[in-house]
């Protein structure tokens, strides 16, 4: 086995241990004995378990981006959902990861993981400005996007740990909050007013 595959195969392992633990629960021994590693084998790849868990949390995250840079077709409203759906399938197929990664007081917090949050979170707010055609979007614009992805977050996280709500219904949903939200913001600031109901050229 090549190392990036090694390296890949002891992320996969701590994912797959996430499912079930909390990812500062996991141990080196854990991880070793999931991947059918030694433990000195393990420090040949991570100098230790919270290197490990960044990594394996920025699988997530990268997982996020990529599905934020996927072009669909359609008017952007379509192409948005198209997007939800994709953060969703991330989100479903990582749950564990995505859950240590936005989980309030988690211990294994940092200000790297909260920089990895940011990324996909500031991802987000630039794929709704492109499709708007906002090149110098208002402060109050700003913030309600990024109050949307907030709700998408906050959403995501209650599908995962508490299930109820419909997952075929989720993209539409939350398109649907991001439009009311875009129409109470222009009814107060007219320089935030946006249009996403007809295809950019």
């Amino acid at each position: 086995m090549s190392r990036e595959a090694r390296r890949e195969d002891l992320i996969a392992a701590a994912l797959d241990l996430f499912s079930t633990n909390p990812p500062e629960q996991v141990s080196v021994d854990d991880i070793a004995a999931r991947a059918e590693v030694s433990r000195p084998l393990f420090y040949r790849y991570f100098s230790s378990v919270r290197e490990l868990q960044v990594a394996a949390l920025r699988t997530v995250t990268d997982g996020l981006v990529d599905r934020l840079a996927v072009s669909a077709e359609g008017p952007p409203l379509d192409r948005l959902r198209a997007v939800v759906r994709g953060l969703i399938t991330v989100a479903g197929e990582y749950r564990a990861g995505y859950i240590a990664l936005l989980r309030s007081g988690s211990v294994i917090a940092t200000s790297e993981t909260e920089a990895l949050v940011d990324q996909v979170r500031n991802r987000a707010v630039q794929l709704i400005l492109a499709e708007a055609r906002v090149t110098e979007p208002s402060p109050m614009l700003l913030v309600t996007l990024r109050c949307w992805t907030a709700v998408v977050e906050g959403t995501l996280l209650s599908w995962l740990q508490e299930g109820g709500l419909p997952r075929d219904e989720l993209d539409t949903w939350l398109v649907d909050q991001l439009v009311a939200m875009l129409a109470v913001t222009a009814a107060h600031d007219p320089a935030a007013v946006v249009s996403l109901a007809s295809p950019t050229a």
